[in-house]
C-alpha cells in the first residue's frame, strides 16, 4: 500500500511563517513601501490578492491587483466560509480568501495582507487564523493626507472627503487600546518609513 500523505493545515503553515498585516489610510504610502519591499526580497514574501466586487480601474487586471467578482459570487464565498476577513467599503465588498493565503504559505513565503480597519478587527479576533503581526502606516497629519489624495487626481471631491473621514477613524482606532498593532510607522519621510517597516518585518526581532 502506498504511503498516505496529508496536506498540512493552514494553521500549521502559518505558524511556521507568521503573516504580516499592514493597514493604514488610502494615501499613507502602503503600496509604494510594499512594492519596494517585494523588489528587495523577491523570494521571501507573498502578497495576498483580495477579492472585490468593484469594477476594475484603468490598467488593472483580474488576478493581479484584485480578484474581481460579482456580488453573488462574493456572497457565496461568505456563505462557504471562504474568507478570513471581509468588509464593505465605498459601496463595494472586499475580502481576503483562505485560498489566497494558503497558496502563499504553501510556497514557504510570509503572507502580507494589506487590509482596512474592519478587516484588521476580524483577523485579530478570528477563532482559528494564527495571530499575525500588525503594523499601521500613518500619514503625518490629515492635512498632508489630503494633499496626497488631491495630488493623485483620481478621485471625485466626494470620494476624497469620504476617504479623509475614514482615515480619521482609522488613525484614531490605531492608537486606541483595542487596536492590535504592534507598531505604528508615520510616513513623513518615505526612506525613513521604509526602513522602519523593513526593520519590523525582517529585522532581528521579527
Amino acid at each position: 500500500m502506498p504511503p498516505t500523505t496529508t496536506t498540512p493545515s493552514l494553521q500549521t503553515l502559518l505558524h511556521q511563517n507568521r503573516p504580516i498585516v499592514i493597514s493604514g489610510p488610502s494615501g499613507a504610502g502602503k503600496s509604494t513601501i510594499l512594492s519596494r519591499l517585494f523588489a528587495e526580497y523577491p523570494d521571501r514574501f507573498g502578497f495576498s490578492i483580495s477579492h472585490t466586487t468593484r469594477s476594475p480601474r484603468a490598467g488593472e487586471r483580474d488576478g493581479r491587483e484584485y480578484h474581481f467578482v460579482s456580488v453573488d459570487e462574493f456572497k457565496r464565498l461568505i456563505d462557504d466560509q471562504g474568507f478570513i476577513e471581509h468588509a464593505q467599503f465605498g459601496g463595494n465588498y472586499y475580502g481576503t480568501s483562505v485560498q489566497a493565503v494558503r497558496e502563499i504559505a504553501e510556497k514557504g513565503r510570509v503572507c502580507i495582507l494589506d487590509i482596512e480597519m474592519e478587516g484588521v478587527k476580524q483577523v485579530a479576533n478570528h477563532p482559528t487564523f494564527p495571530q499575525p503581526r500588525f503594523l499601521f502606516l500613518s500619514p503625518p497629519s490629515p492635512e498632508v493626507l489630503e494633499q496626497r489624495l488631491r495630488a493623485r487626481a483620481t478621485d471625485s471631491e466626494a470620494a476624497i472627503l469620504k476617504r479623509l473621514n475614514q482615515a480619521k477613524v482609522e488613525m484614531e482606532f490605531a492608537r486606541s487600546k483595542e487596536a492590535p498593532h504592534e507598531k505604528i510607522v508615520v510616513n513623513d519621510d518615505l526612506e525613513k518609513a521604509y526602513q522602519e517597516v523593513k526593520e519590523f518585518i525582517v529585522g532581528k526581532d521579527a
